[in-house]
């Protein structure tokens, strides 16, 4: 369902167009002149305006300057080429000389809504290229993985709420922009807002709108983010730190698909899909009183629980080389390699910060690096102990050719470097020519049943 406003001072012809576009399935707002219009509406919400061309008033040319983005159809009574010449080259889309056809003016109003919409898919499809993932950022195969994939198939098509849980940096937005891509609402605009980065102060406004004069410095009417999604998704990041005045008008949202801007006691009905995220334990802030229980039930119709990257062991390797490829791509480099030992030393980290950790340690390498092969120096990963393993300039000391070209999986790899090590060697030595800490050396040691045999 489109939103289009008709400005058109002639009571009878408003309504009549009312009529017409309401039975073609439109949802309708109506103004006598462009000064009515701007005050009465946030123009930059519709998606079409229709404007007789003389107003009272300001001429209905005068609209497209207001409401820039939003295609605007001009109608007129004294259709002459020039009047049609000069209209489209202040910004109208199209024109329309009455008295029109009503066949013809609904083949001429979908015509319009359709390339509009083209127009934003296309600005949309722009704003996914340019984000640091691409939707096929989500890369793995592990069991964890594949249950996210699949979940994302199911839900995907279907209108359902759904409530994204995951520590930081697994990727929660990424399951947002495959949810979004993969439904029937691909075509309209993804909007995410992140909720803990907005003051509270702003955020019911920069949310739900508000009128003008709602609030010192409201000098116009302003459309919030959730009418900005309309016919898209709304992607609603760190949703727990929502204070109690947002959560209540976010759900009367859901409850009844309408929204009350700021200052005003008109609702508005929106058509929009909510994926919300948190890595917080929503239920916890429930108990505490923090987060409303109502609003969480809304929320969460269907989980998606992000896995963070230390249980997807099987799936950093392949992470590891899309990473670091996008990373060389990014900053103009060469395609680069990962030494056997900075694979092994990815492998074991325990990965706190998660794929954001990791990729931001593969372009520090790549950045760093003055050879196509990254060593674990460069990767200069957190320590347990919270303290960083600088990156160096000294290149680690050589690893035998038959360790490098062992086959086979990391762990074995491990396991070989090791045994035909560790007598000539004591765990410090070992632990730095296999670019990890000591303690996760015994860690991995205790994991693959290969006790010290030296101190």
């Amino acid at each position: 369902m489109s939103r289009i406003l008709v400005i058109e001072d002639e009571p009878i012809i408003r309504t009549e167009l009312r009529r017409l576009l309401v039975r073609a399935g439109h949802d309708v707002s109506e103004a006598g002149a462009v000064q009515e219009a701007a005050s009465d509406y946030a123009l930059d919400s519709f998606d079409l305006v229709m404007s007789d061309l003389r107003l009272p008033g300001a001429p209905g040319t005068d609209v497209i300057a207001l409401c820039p983005g939003v295609p605007v159809l001009i109608m007129t009574s004294y259709a002459t080429v020039k009047s049609a010449v000069d209209a489209m080259k202040l910004g109208a889309v199209d024109y329309i000389a009455k008295p029109f056809d009503h066949d013809e003016l609904l083949l001429q109003v979908e015509r319009v809504l359709r390339e509009g919409k083209l127009t934003r898919q296309n600005a949309a499809l722009k704003r996914e290229v340019e984000q640091a993932y691409p939707v096929s950022g989500m890369v793995g195969s592990s069991p964890a993985m594949r249950d996210v994939f699949e979940r994302i198939r199911k839900v995907a098509p279907s209108p359902a709420t759904v409530l994204v849980l995951g520590e930081s940096g697994t990727g929660k937005e990424l399951v947002a922009r495959a949810l979004h891509a993969q439904s029937p609402r691909a075509d309209g605009p993804l909007v995410s807002v992140n909720c803990a980065a907005i003051p509270e102060g702003l955020l019911e406004s920069e949310l739900f709108g508000h009128e003008k004069g709602a609030f010192t410095g409201a000098l116009t009417a302003h459309a919030g983010l959730v009418e900005a999604s309309h016919g898209g998704t709304l992607f609603l990041d760190e949703v727990g730190e929502l204070p109690a005045a947002a959560q209540a008008r976010l759900l009367r949202m859901l409850q009844d698909g309408e929204v009350r801007r700021v200052g005003s006691t008109r609702p508005r009905k929106v058509d929009v899909r909510i994926v919300a995220a948190t890595h917080r334990d929503l239920p916890r802030r429930v108990q505490e009183g923090v987060f409303r229980q109502d609003l969480y039930f809304r929320l969460r119709v269907v989980e998606i629980r992000t896995p963070p990257l230390r249980e997807r062991g099987e799936d950093l390797p392949v992470l590891a080389k899309y990473l670091l490829e996008k990373a060389c791509r990014k900053l103009g480099r060469a395609p680069a390699t990962l030494s056997p030992e900075a694979l092994l030393a990815l492998t074991v980290h325990p990965w706190p910060g998660n794929v954001r950790e990791l990729e931001n340690a593969l372009e520090r390498a790549v950045i760093l690096a003055d050879s196509p092969v990254i060593t674990p120096d460069l990767l200069a990963l957190e320590l347990p102990g919270g303290e960083a393993r600088p990156p160096t300039t000294d290149a680690p000391a050589p690893v035998e050719p038959e360790a490098e070209e062992a086959g086979g999986s990391m762990e074995e790899y491990f396991r070989r470097f090791v045994l035909e090590h560790q007598e000539h060697m004591g765990e410090t030595e070992l632990a730095k020519r296999l670019g990890i800490s000591r303690k996760a050396l015994w860690e991995k040691r205790q994991k693959l049943g290969l006790p010290r045999t030296r101190a």
